[in-house]
């Protein structure tokens, strides 16, 4: 805060319910929220909220009583399994209506701008599916580990649950995370933008402690293929200097076990390395000794580059972060006030050293603060006090990690990349504040 008589800014949240369910084709719903509706939707949303008795009441408020603190609550227990309030019902996954063909290969996005902190909550995860979502009865499912190995074995979970375990928090992002913006801004806010992220806390048998029991041939190994037991048996290579440092094999998360859509009841975690090769649903791990350029290695998640040529096995989720507040959708009511901005950064590759945060669109840059803790290979959340003038502004944040890795400009991703790609882009995301207040999603 630049000042002790600094007024703090009121900042209206992006409405949650500007993506139509059905019905409008996505390129005229996103083509008329680019546009300048978000604003308007905005106050649409606060009318709703009292519609909806989610406004105040100035009957309950002090010094009046308000009524539930006159009656008796619920009882212990109500309701075993613990649920949020009704109040945050509309803090859910969602989806980007048209972006893919079929519900069952598609994918719910992770709402970053009402998170808080690094975790996120099981129930709010992104979802990537490739062939829908199975149901699986841990009684009966198994893991086969073959190949190079001197002893095969089935394990069922319970065998897996007697091995030590360890919990270690990372992040997983979608290789395709922000593919919607190689080309120009196409998606009104972070959830649409960055939503293909979450961080949890996870549990499970070290892969390398599976590989000793089963003797793998470390002189042979090179490559581990992993299969899932979704009915697209989606299946990727990833290399064995992976599977003996960090790489889980995760039946936990964030305490509990696995929900059906994350993987239940098994899953590969692989951190730092994009999303498609943390498999779902385990059931096949395969040592060899060179890669199995699957469809999803082949067809699917490898990069076109400028000169035709396609880029395979682009593993690691470089540095990379992401202004969650202010951002697109969202409109600061108060000029002349303060306000924090704050944000998620991430690097496959470790640690997050610093993040830089310009309200200029990159002209000068401010070291924003760290908030602890600062883990490897785990979202790190940053803020940045920020007096608003009432001018128009363009907020960016800008990620160095433990290596010296600076994440890039678009222009500069796009110089090495191109415009034909659609993964892997950790390119600096820009959100202009008009003289409104109003936030929008914009490249420079």
């Amino acid at each position: 805060m630049e000042t002790s008589t600094d007024k703090q800014g009121r900042l209206v949240l992006a409405p949650e319910n500007f993506l139509p369910a059905h019905g409008r084709a996505r390129r005229n719903a996103l083509a008329s929220l680019i546009g300048g509706a978000v604003g308007g939707a905005a106050a649409l949303a606060l009318g709703e909220a009292r519609a909806a008795g989610y406004a105040a009441d100035p009957k309950h408020l002090p010094p009046n009583v308000p009524p539930w603190s006159q009656d008796l609550g619920k009882p212990v227990a109500a309701d075993p399994y613990g649920a949020p309030s009704p109040y945050e019902r509309n803090i859910i996954r969602r989806i980007s209506p048209g972006l893919t063909t079929t519900t069952q290969s598609s994918v719910a996005f992770t709402p970053l701008q009402n998170l808080f902190g690094i975790i996120t909550p099981n129930g709010l995860h992104f979802e990537r599916d490739h062939n829908g979502r199975p149901d699986i009865n841990p009684y009966e499912h198994r893991l086969m580990i073959h190949g190079l190995v001197r002893q095969p074995k089935l394990y069922t979970m319970e065998d897996l649950l007697r091995f030590p375990s360890v919990s270690r928090i990372h992040f997983i992002e979608c290789g395709a995370n922000t593919a919607m913006e190689w080309g120009n801004p196409a998606v009104p806010t972070v959830q649409y933008t960055h939503g293909m992220l979450a961080c949890s806390e996870w549990t499970g048998v070290p892969l390398s402690s599976l590989l000793d029991d089963v003797g793998f041939d470390a002189k042979q190994a090179k490559f581990i293929l992993a299969e899932g037991a979704d009915a697209a048996g989606l299946t990727r290579t990833i290399g064995i200097d992976f599977a003996l440092d960090d790489v889980l094999v995760a039946y936990g998360q964030n305490g509990e076990m696995l929900r059906p859509e994350q993987g239940y009841p098994l899953r590969l975690l692989v951190p730092g390395v994009q999303g498609i090769s943390n498999v779902k649903w385990l059931r096949r791990l395969k040592v060899g000794d060179a890669p199995w350029n699957t469809r999803e290695e082949s067809l699917q998640y490898s990069d076109l580059m400028p000169d035709g040529m396609s880029r395979q096995y682009t593993w690691i989720q470089e540095a990379k972060s992401v202004i969650t507040s202010p951002s697109g959708g969202q409109h600061l009511l108060d000029k002349d006030g303060y306000y924090c901005i704050t944000g998620l950064a991430w690097s496959g590759r470790g640690k997050v050293r610093r993040v830089d945060v310009s309200t200029d669109g990159g002209r000068n840059w401010r070291t924003a603060t760290l908030q602890e803790p600062v883990l490897g290979k785990a979202l790190t959340r940053f803020r940045l006090d920020w007096h608003w003038d009432g001018s128009p502004a363009l907020l960016q944040s800008r990620c160095i990690d433990e290596t010296g890795f600076v994440q890039p400009k678009m222009r500069q991703l796009r110089e090495v990349r191109g415009t034909r790609s659609i993964y892997h882009n950790n390119a600096i995301q820009t959100w202009q504040v008009d003289a409104e207040g109003r936030v929008h999603n914009v490249q420079v």
